[in-house]
């Protein structure tokens, strides 16, 4: 029984993907899900309580998976500046490999008023952490700067990522691949964040 009810969760959020990410938050309808997922109505309501419930499931299902393979890729490098690199090119990566996902968290996502008043964003907020304990990593390393404040430099790094990958899901072409677009966010960091006298 608890199979079968993973099961129909499972199939309702990747219908959600789905219908979310090719008729928009705001035009997607319960019924159009519940058809997707090739379950009744009704059924739907036995999971979630409305289709803000179904929009949060479904990121807080997917920054799991974002954390972690994100947690395991950065602890791979052993040096911060590299540990910069890594999550920048993870990030880029994530995006274009999950094109629904991107775009629902994107744009769809800042567009439930309960996402974005209500839902206490914990997950989003780990994900922030582990740029600030890059960033103080490197600090106590002596490689970054002391006076970059963590918490300032992890919302200024994620915000470019974040940017470019907006640009990317709203965008018909991408003018850079994610290499160079990776490298590029990273080095502007990094500039500001090294030491004169650290040698990378």
């Amino acid at each position: 029984m608890k199979n079968k009810n993973r099961d129909k969760h499972k199939r309702i959020i990747n219908a959600a993907t789905k219908i979310f990410a090719q008729k928009g938050f705001f035009q997607a309808k319960v019924a159009d899900i519940a058809k997707e997922a090739q379950v009744a109505d009704g059924t739907i309501y036995l999971y979630f309580e409305n289709k803000d419930d179904i929009l949060i499931s479904l990121f807080e299902e997917q920054m799991n998976r974002v954390l972690e393979d994100m947690k395991t890729q950065v602890l791979k490098e052993e040096d911060a500046v590299k540990k910069i690199e890594k999550f920048a090119f993870n990030h880029l990566k994530l995006v274009e490999l999950n094109k629904n996902v991107a775009e629902i968290i994107q744009v769809e996502l800042r567009q439930s008023s309960k996402f974005m008043k209500e839902y206490k964003n914990e997950k989003f907020h780990e994900y922030l952490n582990l740029i600030g304990d890059i960033i103080k990593e490197g600090q106590k390393e002596g490689i970054f700067k002391e006076g970059i404040i963590p918490g300032i430099a992890k919302r200024a790094f994620f915000g470019a990522l974040d940017e470019m990958s907006r640009f990317w899901v709203l965008s018909s072409r991408k003018k850079y691949d994610i290499e160079t677009a990776a490298k590029q966010i990273s080095d502007y960091f990094l500039t500001g964040l090294v030491n004169n006298s650290h040698q990378t």
